[in-house]
């Protein structure tokens, strides 16, 4: 098997593709913050959301579905901000993966990455960890 990587471009390789999955991983979990709300454990990220109140018109209350789940829609999302923060996250997470699988790849097949290709894949890479960073972190 040959490769067209240093030792340091596989061991870029391995530690991109542990944080593009460890970024995605948290992009699908929804415990980006954790509460209570009627005397119950919530906990919800940019889609994804556990125990949420949901109107009852039946007995005219507000009861509590204790289940995981995505919103039915785009615009269900509670905010505008929220939904800007799922977008640029979700691109983020992408391409960290898309830059991580191609590094992977870079170890298996010669002359598949040059220097020119790692640094704009370098580059690819910084833009994604910087959009999950800075929506993850709400900033």
């Amino acid at each position: 098997m040959a490769s067209s990587l240093t030792c340091a471009g596989v061991v870029w390789a391995f530690l991109s593709f542990l944080c593009a999955a460890a970024s995605c991983v948290g992009f699908f979990m929804p415990y980006w913050l954790l509460g209570s709300q009627l005397e119950k454990s919530v906990s919800f990220g940019t889609f994804r959301r556990c125990s949420y109140p949901v109107r009852d018109e039946s007995r005219q209350t507000t009861v509590m579905v204790e289940q995981c789940g995505r919103y039915a829609s785009f615009q269900a999302i509670p905010s505008a901000e929220w939904r800007i923060c799922t977008v640029v996250t979700g691109l983020g997470c992408g391409l960290l993966l898309l830059v991580a699988l191609t590094a992977l790849m870079g170890c298996c097949v010669s002359e598949l990455i040059s220097r020119t290709v790692g640094r704009v894949a370098g580059g690819i890479q910084f833009l994604g960890g910087k959009w999950s960073c800075r929506e993850g972190m709400g900033a």
